[in-house]
């Protein structure tokens, strides 16, 4: 097992892309999930300068790599509905600026708000869907990593969409939160140790955050979540996960920036906590 600390890019929403870049090599964070938020900071920025997706993309990333830093997971669209018409227009361009980045897992959310198709109709729409963005990822680094929300909670769904869809660039994002709720709800199919180890080489990206079952608080751990992270790290050291450890932890950065700052030492702190085998081990 050899995890990669991160921090999602929008800890800092409030600053620029290239702010964002500076705060975070400035603190030793070398790594991030490139953020819903600033993606769309850069589509905007294209379209205002008559620019393409990817060439915004290359120029960012250039100017990113001189400070250090890398975006090895991205976040797309957060409110894209995988369900509609549109979907297919709207996460084209994502897909062209994430690739531009050097992204290797575009995380995206199973949604589907249309109440005029039933349980089969929806699967097969996210598999038409899915089908049609890994095919325009044939030739790149860059997979879909499908994350487990309220709509889709169930490992077991997710598994079936990625063998309907049978790509190579489609894999899973485990939201620790997410299983927390669904688990205290009675949605979920697993824990989150039976469920890292069902997804084995499937899971391509981490979203680590922590709640108390009563709300998606997006917290660090060891506060008053009760999220199992003994069980997360235990499965993740089994099937041998080597990737982004990221933090997607919006419920900590309700401070100012200098406060946001000082606490990456202590997120740090917990992720070295973490890892220690020590902690999940005994």
């Amino acid at each position: 097992m050899n995890l990669t600390k991160a921090v999602w890019s929008a800890y800092y929403v409030d600053l620029s892309p290239e702010e964002m870049v500076d705060e975070f090599s400035k603190a030793g964070y070398f790594a991030t999930e490139f953020s819903d938020e600033h993606g769309a900071d850069l589509l905007k920025r294209a379209k205002e300068n008559n620019l393409t997706p990817k060439e915004v993309g290359e120029s960012f990333r250039k100017y990113a790599e001189s400070k250090g830093v890398y975006f090895p997971q991205g976040h797309l669209y957060l409110n894209v509905d995988l369900c509609s018409d549109e979907a297919k227009e709207v996460l084209t361009p994502w897909l062209e600026l994430f690739v531009s980045l050097g992204i290797k897992a575009a995380v995206l959310h199973p949604s589907c708000s249309r109440t005029d198709l039933n349980e089969e109709e929806k699967f097969n729409r996210w598999v038409e869907v899915l089908t049609y963005l890994t095919d325009k990822l044939e030739g790149s680094e860059m997979s879909i990593a499908l994350e487990n929300i309220g709509g889709v909670p169930k490992i077991g769904t997710l598994l079936s969409i990625l063998d309907a869809v049978n790509s190579e660039h489609l894999g899973i994002c485990l939201d620790t939160g997410h299983l927390n709720l669904a688990k205290a709800r009675g949605t979920a199919d697993c824990n989150q140790y039976e469920f890292i180890k069902r997804a084995g080489d499937k899971l391509i990206a981490l979203h680590i955050a922590d709640n108390d079952d009563s709300r998606d608080q997006h917290l660090l751990p060891f506060s008053i979540g009760r999220v199992d992270f003994k069980g997360v790290m235990k499965a993740l050291k089994e099937i041998n996960y080597n990737g982004l450890f990221n933090f997607e932890i919006p419920g900590e950065r309700r401070a100012p920036l200098k406060l946001r700052k000082a606490k990456l030492d202590y997120i740090s702190a917990v992720f070295d906590t973490l890892v220690n085998e020590e902690f999940f081990e005994n």
